[in-house]
């Protein structure tokens, strides 16, 4: 999300155009030539349910609750919901570490979107996800 606000928009605060294309349009374009400008084609892979997936998945990382992602997506049935949870293994996950001893390199470990663990020997220990 943090690329797609990024791009140079003409029709502020609008992500798309609202008056010329439809939302799936607009972020088709928008894909495509974020795709080309980055000579990255996996940005083509990226489709606005995504986004859906992402949020369903994450939510239920965090909160460990199926009923909670359930209300979240908008689900009638459990098992569409199941559908969000069963994609990804959080089980492996591997995480970069990164201590800090002063207040400037934690937040500047903080804005590179690390994430504060705990204190260890007058050390702060921070992570973020590989």
């Amino acid at each position: 999300m943090a690329m797609l606000k990024s791009l140079p928009n003409k029709y502020d605060p609008y992500v798309f155009n609202p008056l010329s294309l439809s939302m799936r349009e607009g972020f088709q374009i928008a894909r495509n030539r974020l795709a080309s400008t980055l000579h990255n084609p996996r940005f083509k892979q990226i489709h606005l349910h995504t986004f859906r997936h992402w949020k369903g998945r994450m939510e239920y990382h965090k909160t460990k609750d199926l009923l909670r992602v359930m209300r979240i997506l908008g689900h009638r049935n459990i098992q569409s919901t199941l559908v969000y949870t069963r994609l990804t293994d959080f089980e492996n996950d591997e995480f970069h570490a990164a201590t800090a001893r002063t207040l400037e390199e934690g937040k500047k470990l903080v804005e590179a979107g690390f994430e504060y663990v705990c204190d260890l020997e007058d050390c702060k220990l921070f992570r973020k996800r590989k």
